[in-house]
């Protein structure tokens, strides 16, 4: 998987297949907020998100309040989004779903 920085071009391309995710203001990461039934479920999600990111070796950045679980993605050595980030993005909605 690659880990270079996409242009915006790029990051538009891949978002068009994802569901609800947006780009920062900076442009240099994606964000999205999950919203889940309860707790439990919320912290089911983050539980099989942190076993699927470690096989990935990419980490998420993410808040959890209650139901709510806000992620911001971005590969920090690459200095911006890459596929990378769009895989684990996707990742996420099939888990959430």
């Amino acid at each position: 998987m690659s880990r270079e920085k996409l242009d915006a071009g790029a990051i538009a391309a891949g978002l068009d297949k994802l569901e609800g995710w947006t780009v920062a203001d900076d442009g240099n990461a994606i964000r999205k907020t999950f919203k889940f039934k309860n707790f439990r479920k919320a912290f089911a999600f983050m539980t099989e998100m942190a076993i699927t990111a470690e096989k990935m070796n990419h980490h998420p950045e993410w808040f959890n309040v209650y139901n709510r679980v806000e992620v911001t993605l971005t590969t920090h050595d690459a200095g911006g989004v890459t596929e990378l980030d769009l895989k684990l993005a996707g990742a996420m909605d099939a888990a959430a779903a």
